[in-house]
């Protein structure tokens, strides 16, 4: 249990609320968007090429060409530049299937391309009836919230504090102090729960963080730490 008040939790999105789909079914659909029906054993080469190559809401590339650097670098503060970033990316892998980065970064922008983890919903649930405010705090160049409508969060989520609207990135002090503010909760009040070390910079601007490991779509992810550490589990 955690010392002290708690009185709101900013999580991460990616890695932490949720996972997007597995990878293999990310390129077949994407591909059929584009009129292409692909076989299981072509669609896991493709999407082993475009991992390596750099997924958007997946692992970072193995390297950014030079041509797409800085786009990379401001890539969560502004929307454009984020689709420019990861399209151009994906581009870089030959397909043969015209359109398709364009249809695979579109798999970000609906509930569909994203699986929740399944103790997500109980435990927001669980801080809300305990009149616990949730922020959800991300680095990100597009819109979660119709996202989180599709997948069950937005019911539970107080404020939303995206990079590319905030005009800052994790791990500044000022997104993690942006959502605490618009909480109405004090940073020594607060707990950051993420997956990376960009999420535990909260503690520079005096929030409390819990780091949990990545897991796979569809696997429990250790969430109700949350509730032991507020004293609810």
């Amino acid at each position: 249990m955690i010392s002290g008040t708690l009185s709101g939790v900013l999580f991460d999105f990616h890695g932490t609320l949720a996972q997007v789909e597995e990878p293999s079914a990310w390129v077949v659909a994407a591909a059929a968007a584009c009129g292409h029906d692909l076989s299981f054993e072509r669609s896991g080469e493709l999407a082993e090429r475009l991992i390596v190559a750099g997924r958007a809401g997946g692992p970072f590339p193995e390297k950014v060409p030079a041509h797409l650097t800085r786009l990379w670098d401001d890539r969560d503060l502004d929307a454009a530049t984020h689709r420019a970033c990861y399209t151009g990316l994906a581009a870089t892998v030959e397909t043969g299937i015209e359109g398709l980065p364009d249809a695979l970064y579109d798999r970000l922008l609906i509930a569909e391309g994203w699986v929740p983890y399944p103790d997500a919903v109980p435990v927001l649930s669980t801080l809300r009836d305990a009149g616990i405010k949730v922020a959800l705090v991300s680095n990100i160049g597009f819109d979660l919230r119709g996202i989180c409508a599709g997948i069950g969060l937005d019911p539970f989520v107080d404020h939303y504090a995206l990079s590319y609207e905030a005009g800052v990135c994790k791990p500044d002090p000022a997104i993690f102090l942006g959502a605490c503010a618009a909480l109405g909760v004090p940073p020594a009040e607060a707990l950051m729960v993420g997956d990376t070390p960009a999420d535990a910079g909260a503690v520079a601007a005096g929030i409390r963080a819990l780091t949990l490991p990545v897991d796979p779509p569809g696997k429990p992810h250790g969430l109700d730490a949350v509730l032991r550490l507020a004293g609810l589990h």
